[in-house]
């Protein structure tokens, strides 16, 4: 089970809804998947002013728990109101905490997103940071209390897959809260090495909205996910530097 604050999950896919090429394949998308939290950027749902439909209006939302994000933020203040927004509109108290310090990359801000988790850990939201693959960062923000920490693989949208396995390791081993993997996946590959790893789960959007199938692609990361998860679980064997026989060599007939 995924344990986020007091709620416990099944699933261990968190889906985006942005680009989807449509609400219906969007629908279809989340269903093959099986998620059970769904992440959508407030600052473009346009919550105030509903004259257009979006995901909120097709899917059954008492089958899922909405994950917030403050996409679009880049200071801690910013990511603050985008928070309480989300909040006002009676969505959830959970937020995935996202402040971009660059805009080529779209690398997170650690020094902002340390400040605004901070401040909405003091406002009881149940706080999911997205930062980049630092150690250091991971633990600081595990100090403060946060509920999962949500390192990237690689800057959003890339597809570059996991960039730094080693760091993302580490965190992984020191983590007391789960660790989300987020950003960059590209392939079910990609999600079953982060699981594989020791990640408690994996968040996509791109991976899935931008495929030329986006439901077939859901299904297969939601088998990547399983199984990645099932081979961390079942324990791999040690790599080793020179070759082992796979089968016994002792009682062998005599050529």
């Amino acid at each position: 089970m995924l344990t986020i604050g007091k709620a416990s999950f099944t699933s261990r896919l968190l889906l985006g809804t942005g680009k989807f090429p449509d609400l219906d394949i969007q629908s279809e998308a989340v269903k093959a998947a099986e998620t059970e939290i769904l992440t959508f950027a407030v600052r473009r749902l346009n919550l105030e002013e509903r004259d257009k439909q979006h995901f909120l209006d097709t899917l059954d939302l008492s089958r899922y728990t909405l994950l917030p994000n403050t996409a679009g933020a880049t200071t801690a203040d910013e990511a603050v109101r985008i928070a309480q927004l989300a909040r006002a509109s009676g969505l959830c108290d959970m937020i995935k905490v996202e402040v971009i310090g660059d805009s080529k990359t779209l690398l997170p801000d650690p020094f902002e997103t340390l400040k605004a988790s901070e401040k909405l850990l003091e406002e009881g939201f149940i706080v999911l940071p997205y930062i980049s693959d630092d150690v250091i960062l991971a633990k600081r923000l595990q100090k403060l209390g946060v509920h999962a920490v949500m390192p990237g693989a690689s800057p959003i949208g890339t597809g570059r897959g996991l960039l730094n396995p080693f760091s993302l390791e580490l965190i992984i081993e020191q983590a007391e809260v789960p660790v989300i993997v987020d950003a960059g996946i590209r392939s079910p590959g990609d999600a079953a090495m982060a699981m594989q790893l020791g990640a408690d789960a994996v968040l996509l959007n791109t991976a899935v909205s931008g495929a030329q199938d986006p439901v077939k692609m859901a299904e297969a990361m939601k088998l990547a996910v399983r199984a990645g998860r099932y081979g961390f679980e079942a324990g791999m064997i040690p790599v080793k530097r020179y070759a082992s026989a796979s089968s016994p060599t002792e009682g062998l007939v005599q050529a």
